[in-house]
């Protein structure tokens, strides 16, 4: 089996995928359009099955290091008053693992220090893929081709080798929702680690770091490509006279911190993973709400998987079907049970609907919530060595 490996997209999924490819003894490049590597975008959860999935990688320790532990926290009404509680220790008991909450830069910083420098070449676009060759596998950026035996295509929710290797697939659509979101310049004074708010057709959140500040988020029901001209006082309009933390959060926040992005999603799933020596991995195979918190886990899951069965699979035509048997239906599930949690919990806006939510949520038993993240965050890394 040759052991060249190409991956194109230098975010978390694709910086994943280099560290787990290295481990099983290949050689990667990493090739990243951008021409300074982000330590940008605002905070994320991760779920035990993320954090399975970096100590697999080897960087789970310095993961847990930098991230604050989610013990804390549930789900309110704009009003104050407790939908359900998260009981994170239970949680980690039963997983193997905490949930934590990290900025997204901290996350993609560990990724990165964890490969050689001169795997990673930013500033690059692949054009093209050819897979003419069933030997091989090409990229093209601009007048430059690269050969492999294998590519790992991580280029994001709108993968143009996606495009290109499903041409008749109608590609992410808009979910309805809207996001906008920051990290506070300065501490803030929380009571709990995580937190979501659901009001009408409206979302409110907060992940606390180890530092003090904090993410949070705003998610709104609106059509697609609407933006505000000072987006944090549209914030502050549409949740006036919702619960603290949420004015002190924005008020910590400066006006430019706020970054602003529709949700898309895949609705009709991939035929298949894998295309050739092509292989899809994270939001350019399963695009998925963030109604769950799995998005970044399901591409550390991918990352793991697949250089597992390259590890084991005697060719690489055999560890990428292993790869896309494994993936596919577990990622394309949960992305279903995403999209249905976002319509029962944030894009939800009929006042009969929300009050019969609210009260089912609350009449439910304590464990219910624990049952329904155990569903999801439940799962074994492979060993990778």
């Amino acid at each position: 089996m040759g052991k060249s490996a190409v991956v194109v997209g230098g975010g978390i999924g694709g910086l994943a995928a280099a560290i787990g490819l290295r481990r099983v003894g290949w050689e990667v490049t990493v090739i990243e359009r951008s021409a300074v590597l982000g330590d940008a975008g605002a905070g994320i959860s991760l779920a035990a099955n993320g954090i399975h999935a970096l100590d697999a990688l080897g960087v789970g320790a310095a993961v847990r290091e930098a991230a604050r532990f989610q013990y804390t926290g549930g789900t309110r009404t704009p009003d104050g008053r407790w939908l359900a509680r998260m009981d994170g220790a239970a949680l980690e008991r039963a997983l193997g693992a905490p949930i934590v909450g990290i900025p997204r830069s901290a996350l993609h910083r560990l990724l990165r220090e964890a490969l050689p420098q001169e795997v990673l070449e930013i500033g690059t676009e692949v054009t093209d893929l050819d897979l003419s060759d069933p030997d091989q596998a090409r990229v093209v950026c601009g007048d430059a081709v690269r050969s492999a035996d294998l590519v790992v295509a991580a280029d994001g929710v709108g993968s143009r080798a996606r495009r290109q290797l499903f041409p008749a697939h109608p590609g992410p659509s808009y979910s309805g929702s809207t996001v906008l979101r920051a990290i506070t310049e300065r501490p803030v004074d929380l009571r709990t680690d995580f937190e979501l708010t659901w009001g009408r057709g409206a979302e409110f959140g907060h992940i606390a770091f180890t530092d003090g500040r904090a993410e949070w988020h705003a998610v709104l029901n609106a059509p697609a490509e609407v933006r505000y001209r000072d987006p944090l006082s549209e914030v502050r309009r549409r949740f006036r006279g919702w619960h603290e933390p949420i004015d002190s959060l924005l008020a910590a926040t400066r006006p430019q911190d706020v970054l602003h992005h529709d949700i898309n999603e895949l609705v009709t799933p991939l035929p298949s993973y894998v295309v050739g020596r092509v292989a899809l991995l994270g939001d350019a195979a399963h695009a998925m709400t963030p109604n769950l918190g799995q998005g970044a886990c399901q591409a550390l899951e991918d990352a793991v998987t697949l250089a597992a069965a390259l590890a084991a699979a005697p060719t690489v035509e055999s560890a990428l079907a292993r790869y896309d048997t494994e993936r596919r239906p577990r990622s394309q599930a949960i992305a279903r049970a995403a999209r249905q949690a976002g319509r029962m919990g944030q894009q939800l806006n009929r006042p009969l609907a929300v009050a019969a939510r609210n009260t089912a949520l609350r009449l439910a038993p304590s464990g219910l919530a624990v049952r329904a993240i155990l569903r999801h965050a439940a799962w074994t890394a492979p060993q990778l060595g």
